[in-house]
């Protein structure tokens, strides 16, 4: 196994809370993983080297690694992690996030999607759908590089998206009406269960951070982001991802 280039700093993110037996580890635990063998029609990669081929198309593409998190579950056959993205620009309240994930089990095939991170809760929310996803088959090892350069060329674009995104759902006002309606829609799309409408509404009536006491979409949005980070990861993308549906055509706003 390569030796990682320039490792950055690596810490416990509070939004890396991951149930069904997974759990955060160091660099050195992710690495120590066994992949299985390869077969005739399956061609495992370790996890290191996915971490690995990320961080240097990353640095190729001009952006700064901050702080890491990685976590294993199912005796390591499964891995997700996330890195903070420093780029040209400085948000105040919240950065760019990178999710890996990558498994021995066949479960899922390697992938990485785009992301923010509010930095007064640590609420992690994942933004437009898996922009790379390789299985694992025979010529992987080789397609991997290339595959995951062209997306991070896609993720840019996407995190100025999402730029986009935040400012527009601070300018829109919500009422408690409105507010309200939104929180029942969310339990249509997928955002969440009923069992979750409780603290969605505890967080959006009185929240528990200053920075979301304006009566915004932003506010709201947080409200269920402080209420999904106690669920699993692994369905954060496809949750989050039906939450900014559901705010973005709120809010007037389209994007691609």
């Amino acid at each position: 196994m390569n030796q990682l280039i320039e490792p950055p700093r690596v810490r416990r993110m509070p939004n890396l809370m991951l149930h069904c037996g997974a759990h955060t580890v160091d660099m050195e635990d992710v690495a120590g993983v066994t992949t299985p063998r390869t077969t005739s029609t399956w061609t495992p990669i370790p996890h290191a080297q996915l971490i690995q081929t990320v961080q240097r198309a990353l640095g190729a593409a001009g952006l700064r690694i901050g702080t890491q998190a990685h976590s294993l579950s199912h005796e390591g056959q499964r891995y997700f992690g996330l890195m903070e993205i420093n780029g040209g620009r400085t948000n105040e309240d919240y950065c760019w996030v990178l999710g890996l994930r990558n498994s021995h089990d066949k479960t899922f095939p390697a992938g990485i999607v785009a992301g923010a991170s509010v930095f007064v809760c640590d609420n992690l929310s994942f933004s437009g759908e898996v922009k790379f996803a390789r299985k694992h088959t025979r010529y992987i090892v080789r397609d991997l590089p290339l595959l995951t350069g062209r997306s991070i060329g896609q993720l840019m674009s996407k995190w100025t998206h999402q730029d986009r995104r935040i400012a527009a759902y601070k300018e829109a006002s919500l009422d408690d009406v409105t507010a309200h309606d939104l929180i029942i829609r969310a339990t249509d799309v997928g955002v969440c269960s009923n069992r979750l409408i409780p603290s969605v509404l505890g967080e959006w009536r009185e929240p528990r951070h200053e920075a979301f006491q304006p009566r915004n979409a932003w506010s709201l949005f947080n409200a269920f982001t402080e209420s999904l980070k106690e669920g699993s990861l692994a369905e954060l993308p496809k949750r989050t991802e039906a939450l900014h549906g559901l705010m973005d055509s709120q809010v007037g706003l389209g994007l691609n």
